[in-house]
């Protein structure tokens, strides 16, 4: 076994504390909020009270004042508890970091401080019906009148969309400039216009909700674009690299639980009159899971350190989240295997990990985008 070392011991009394959260506060619900397809606002309270929202937020803003480590310890908690559908990373460590590291000083205080206590939820709209990998396409406009943007269009699949507070909206500020014409705007969730769709029925990760969300004439001050007029695109490709590190990490520590809880599993349960344990098909297959999860494992851990510095890059992050998800689809699928028919009872957590595990492949970049990306860094295309 490869011991780990990158959490310093304070991380570990954070780690602790998160675990407690975790069990206390979620866990014991976890199975209703997924039948009542919503995760509780004041779970989001309650997990701001214990300091694991927004952990790289300053404490000037009403943060934590930790870092990506942090944040690290909170996802790996989450997905080691299979509640994939506590959507507290979105949240803290995709939407906050484009206001914390683009946002004006009145920016940070008007909306991290309401973040990182729960008060506020933050979702970012990005795909459209017709725009998905694709964000050059998208069709949502933003039209300069005075000191407002007006905002007209429509997105989908938008995580945490039926409660947000606070949706970072990506769209076109000019429309002849390509790339170079795309901004993000953050809009309130109680301007007028801004109307929630539908909360879409997924395959998976059903207590999180994913909504259709409307931009009929939504008018917002000027000063809430993040940056300046035409950076959107810019903005978003600086940030994909952490999105897909924290899917990386989600990915792989959820291939480490359902790996736990199968050996578990395949202790007690018997067949022919021993262990499933006992058989070496079951030994091998394990064995097998285990040594690739190990080498991820390294990969991942390596990720976060270089990330740490600084030295992270986009081919990094599509090579660790490439990898990692496509583990966790093998690893799941095996391990319900094993499970048998308990195995396809969603009362059991394998159950739902399977599920679940579809949708890291797709989200912030499919596989085939992943690919496309390490492709051109081998051929300079």
């Amino acid at each position: 076994m490869i011991p780990r070392t990158l959490f310093p011991a304070d991380y570990e009394i954070f780690r602790d504390s998160v675990r407690r959260f975790v069990a206390e506060e979620i866990t014991p619900h976890y199975v209703t909020w997924e039948q009542q397809a919503r995760v509780p606002r004041e779970v989001w309270l309650k997990g701001g009270a214990a300091g694991l929202l927004c952990c790289e937020v300053p404490e000037e803003y009403g943060g934590p004042g930790g870092d990506f480590l942090h944040s690290v310890v909170v996802m790996e908690e989450l997905a080691d508890a299979g509640a994939t559908g506590v959507f507290f990373g979105l949240h803290s460590d995709i939407v906050a970091p484009y206001i914390l590291k683009y946002g004006s000083p009145q920016q940070k205080k008007q909306w991290l401080t309401r973040m990182a206590s729960g008060e506020a939820i933050g979702a970012i709209a990005m795909t459209e019906p017709s725009a998905g990998s694709d964000l050059q396409a998208i069709r949502t406009t933003a039209r300069r009148d005075g000191d407002d943007y007006v905002i007209n269009g429509q997105k989908v699949f938008i995580s945490n969309g039926q409660q947000a507070d606070l949706v970072i909206v990506a769209c076109k500020t000019d429309a002849t400039k390509g790339a170079r014409g795309m901004s993000l705007i953050v809009v309130e969730g109680d301007r007028p216009g801004f109307r929630r769709g539908r909360q879409l029925k997924k395959l998976g990760i059903h207590s999180q909700d994913t909504s259709e969300l409307f931009f009929e004439d939504v008018r917002v001050p000027a000063a809430n674009i993040l940056g300046n007029e035409g950076q959107g695109f810019t903005l978003l490709m600086n940030e994909l690299s952490q999105e897909r590190l924290t899917q990386a990490v989600r990915a792989i520590t959820a291939s480490e639980a359902a790996l736990r809880w199968t050996i578990d599993y395949v202790q007690q349960r018997h067949a022919f009159g021993k262990p499933i344990a006992a058989f070496q098909n079951t030994q091998f297959k394990l064995a097998g899971l285990k040594a690739e999860i190990m080498a991820q494992r390294v990969l991942v851990d390596r990720c976060i350190e270089l990330h740490l510095k600084r030295a992270f890059d986009s081919v990094d992050a599509a090579m660790a989240k490439m990898t990692t998800t496509e583990l966790q689809a093998r690893v799941v699928d095996e391990c319900l295997q094993l499970h048998g028919g308990y195995g396809y009872m969603t009362e059991f957590p394998i159950a739902r990990a399977f599920v679940d595990a579809r949708y890291a492949r797709i989200a912030g970049g499919s596989i085939e985008v992943m690919k496309t990306i390490i492709a051109r860094s081998l051929f300079g295309r």
